[in-house]
């Protein structure tokens, strides 16, 4: 089928899990031409890196390498600037605005959507509530957040088939835009990470260091029973997490991937205090037979198992550092199979979304242009 395809992405600035997706993509549709709003060089893997890349007029904006959340209101006005006029076969990955490109009316637009627009629906305190960003754009978004929710379900009709991350994602969807959405769990490289029965005794936290990741949660449980923590991850609020932690927790920073996958190693489980769309992170956990403490609510239901028959992980309901402990504490008496955790990680195999990622495509390419 010979179609001018493009990929869009909302923006590019490191590998997480919303660019293991991306990547997937990259490999399918290895000519198509990726377009983003910025684009820090350097920071995706190769296989991205090589690709055609188009960026929006944010990308020439001052300190958009570490400040661009800051330009979060102007990112729809970016997005509507963009041309796809070319374009056949619009395959977009979004968590933000990317789902929200114009398209021709005779054109295929397969969203492969992460949640919707976060930063104006469910977590908009987070983003933008009292010290969570800076006062000029707090304001802004006060004012303009009505007039964003109402153009991001207007604009969500420019999608004509939408792919959740998990059923989580798929009910958000339903909920603001009105729309269905086809489950297709996002990719874990199972084959990157080893299984170990044994630990050093510490715990682990993998995460971006934002507010809406309670990374916070964790630090005050583990200031509080002297348990080691380790923190491996970066991101705005790494100075105050530091300033909260005690000598017991330790923060790594960022990690390669040779490095992370022996941190999961080596751990006794993993610390997963905040809400996810669908949550990667846990997966990867497993897939070295480490067990889940996992806040239970958003992705971690869909991923971390717990009941009388077998068990990936223990879930805690409230939010809260005594939750936690509690929850930490039960883990410390509980035997858990790791060869049977592992088991259940390799379901969300790579290779697997990616099968079905390229017959979903290909179904829908093929019925959307039956003479091509």
């Amino acid at each position: 089928m010979n179609l001018k395809v493009a990929i869009v992405h909302d923006w590019l600035t490191g590998m997480r899990g919303g660019e293991k997706v991306l990547e997937v993509f990259c490999e399918l549709f290895p000519d198509a031409t990726l377009i983003t709003l910025l684009h820090n060089k350097g920071s995706l893997s190769p296989t991205i890196e090589k690709m055609k890349i188009r960026t929006s007029f944010i990308d020439k904006l001052p300190l958009k390498h570490k400040k661009y959340r800051s330009y979060l209101p102007i990112f729809p006005l970016a997005i509507e600037l963009m041309d796809f006029s070319e374009f056949d076969l619009v395959l977009s990955t979004s968590h933000c605005v990317a789902k929200n490109a114009k398209v021709r009316k005779d054109a295929l637009h397969i969203c492969y959507c992460h949640t919707p627009m976060r930063y104006v629906w469910e977590m908009f305190d987070e983003y933008f509530g009292k010290g969570k960003s800076g006062f000029v754009t707090r304001i802004a978004m006060k004012v303009i957040a009505p007039f964003l929710r109402k153009w991001d379900v207007i604009t969500s009709k420019r999608v004509t088939y939408f792919i959740a991350n998990s059923q989580n994602v798929a009910g958000r969807i339903a909920n603001y835009y009105k729309r269905s959405a086809d489950v297709i769990h996002p990719p874990v490289e199972s084959s990157r990470f080893h299984l170990n029965q044994n630990d050093s005794q510490y715990y682990l936290v993998v995460s971006a260091l934002v507010p809406y990741k309670r990374v916070d949660i964790a630090i005050d449980a583990f200031n509080k029973i002297g348990k080691k923590l380790k923190i491996v991850g970066t991101g705005p609020e790494s100075r105050k997490l530091q300033s909260m932690a005690k000598e017991n927790v330790e923060f790594i920073g960022w990690s390669s991937d040779e490095d992370l996958a022996e941190y999961y190693a080596g751990s006794k489980a993993l610390i997963f205090p905040g809400v996810e769309d669908f949550g990667i992170v846990p997966l990867e956990a497993m897939a070295c037979g480490k067990p889940v403490i996992a806040f239970a609510k958003g992705g971690a239901l869909e991923t971390v198992v717990e009941t009388d028959e077998f068990s990936t992980g223990l879930f805690f309901y409230n939010q809260s550092a005594e939750a936690l402990i509690k929850a930490i504490m039960k883990c410390e008496s509980v035997k858990f199979d790791p060869f049977k955790i592992r088991e259940h990680a390799l379901k969300f195999e790579r290779i697997i979304f990616k099968e079905k990622i390229k017959n979903y495509i290909e179904e829908k390419a093929s019925a959307h242009f039956p003479s091509k």
